[in-house]
């Protein structure tokens, strides 16, 4: 891992967006198990970019967006190998973003509708597998630095 053009690590500011992504993630797996799978699958997404910013707070270049595979590319800008797996997952819960909130997403009826238990539980898995890395990640950038 280069950390190209990174000096210092922001642990505060890390933690402070990890700790939500996590938080987001447990009140995902409370959606699922309620049956709000649609808000269980936009959550899931929510937490895995809240992760991908807290590395990217972490070392001092917070970026916005919402799109997790465009977070992935500035993370990788540092120099950090982005395993194929975690851009999969990235890539498949940047497809939660906005159908899981928006009735005009749909030609019928509401977001409700359409996601099954299935769905919430991938989407958690899927962001499960983002934190994990992210988690192992800043684990690397501390001993390194």
């Amino acid at each position: 891992m280069l950390l190209a053009g990174v000096s210092m690590l922001d642990s505060v500011e890390f933690e402070r967006w990890f700790r939500s992504a996590r938080l987001t993630l447990d009140s995902a797996r409370r959606d699922a198990l309620c049956g709000d799978f649609n808000w269980a699958c936009f959550k899931a997404h929510q937490a895995a970019e809240k992760a991908l910013k807290a590395l990217l707070w972490g070392v001092g270049r917070p970026r916005f967006g919402r799109a997790l595979s465009r977070l992935l590319e500035y993370i990788s800008e540092l120099g950090v190998e982005v395993p194929e797996e975690v851009l999969r997952a990235c890539r498949r819960l940047d497809r939660f973003y906005t159908p899981t909130r928006y009735p005009d997403v749909w030609c019928e009826g509401v977001p409700e509708d359409y996601y099954v238990r299935e769905d919430a539980e991938e989407a958690i898995k899927l962001a499960e597998c983002i934190l994990s890395w992210v988690e192992g990640v800043w684990g690397r950038f501390l001993r390194r630095g």
